[in-house]
């Protein structure tokens, strides 16, 4: 039996959906038992939606004040408690799990790896570099425990259905003297989340200006789709930071993803490489994005697409 301690992330209130492609990934490793640590405020909920998810076999709960905001400098020491008899520790490949994980790593003397994106073996995964250009397989040596953070847009999530047992933890959680916890804002928008949208519209920088980003809202409300932008679009400063998709951003894997005046760097195209079909709109017919995209429409962008949002309607 090889046992998977997955830690949950959650905005205090309910499971992020990148907590059930995590258990996708962790199911697949031979003979896996898997349980799912939560750490919160107050956490009853969000145990037992985790209870839920398929192939989860108990989840642990802990909950207590120093928990809100889910600092890492809490939640590692936490987890290194619980860390014996476990074989794999995962989490996210998020700014969550990014953030967490490799604090694990360093209390418990081993080396992380990043971005799982297929188990090949009991301790053997494939993982991409060079900003996705290719891809590696690594082997962990027998004796330590394998901590990782988990691509998630290569996982589908799991389903519901499931109800595991739910065990309170007796944690004593401590606040470092070094970080606390202020506030959190986030962006309020009616539009689908763009890390978990079914549908994604992203724009590039030959929109050319903030205003002219109105086509990309249009097209992504006909769709009902989540809204997205290249690296460069971002640095000239046409839509926020949270909107960017790559490398450096967010990565996303969409039933259909939509790139409006995206030349396609190598970096963007790290951010979109799981999407199910993916639709390029560009006037340069040697933008690198074509060499990606499913289904290519080679014109200008402000006549294309007013028209196809036309024809959306």
């Amino acid at each position: 039996m090889a046992k998977v301690l997955l830690i949950a992330e959650h905005d205090g209130t309910s499971l992020n959906p990148n907590t059930a492609k995590c258990i996708a990934c962790a199911a697949q490793i031979p003979g896996a038992e898997i349980d799912v640590a939560v750490f919160a405020e107050t956490a009853g909920d969000i145990a037992a939606e985790a209870a839920t998810l398929d192939s989860v076999a108990r989840v642990l709960s802990s909950e207590g004040e120093a928990y809100r905001g889910a600092l890492a400098a809490v939640l590692a020491p936490q987890i290194v408690k619980l860390a014996d008899g476990y074989e794999y520790i995962f989490g996210p490949s998020t700014t969550f799990g990014k953030d967490l994980m490799p604090r694990v790593a360093a209390l418990l003397g081993v080396n992380q790896i990043s971005d799982l994106m297929s188990v090949e073996g009991e301790r053997t995964f494939k993982r991409p570099i060079y900003a996705g250009s290719a891809v590696v397989t690594v082997e962990v040596p027998g004796g330590v425990p394998v901590i990782a953070t988990v691509r998630t847009a290569s996982f589908r999530a799991v389903a519901g259905g499931n109800s595991a047992p739910v065990e309170a933890l007796d944690l004593a959680a401590e606040m470092p003297d070094h970080t606390r916890f202020i506030a959190s804002e986030t962006g309020k928008s009616d539009r689908p989340d763009l890390q978990s949208a079914s549908r994604v519209v992203a724009g590039g920088r030959a929109l050319g200006s903030e205003e002219n980003f109105d086509l990309i809202y249009k097209l992504a409300d006909r769709l009902e789709a989540g809204i997205g932008a290249s690296r460069a679009a971002v640095d000239a400063g046409y839509v926020p930071n949270e909107m960017q998709i790559g490398q450096t951003g967010r990565i996303i894997a969409p039933d259909l993803y939509i790139a409006i005046g995206i030349s396609g760097a190598i970096q963007h195209l790290t951010g979109i490489k799981d999407a199910g079909t993916i639709v390029a709109i560009n006037k340069d017919e040697e933008a690198p994005i074509f060499e990606v995209a499913d289904i290519g429409l080679v014109g200008d962008l402000f006549s294309v697409v007013p028209e196809l949002t036309e024809a959306l309607n």
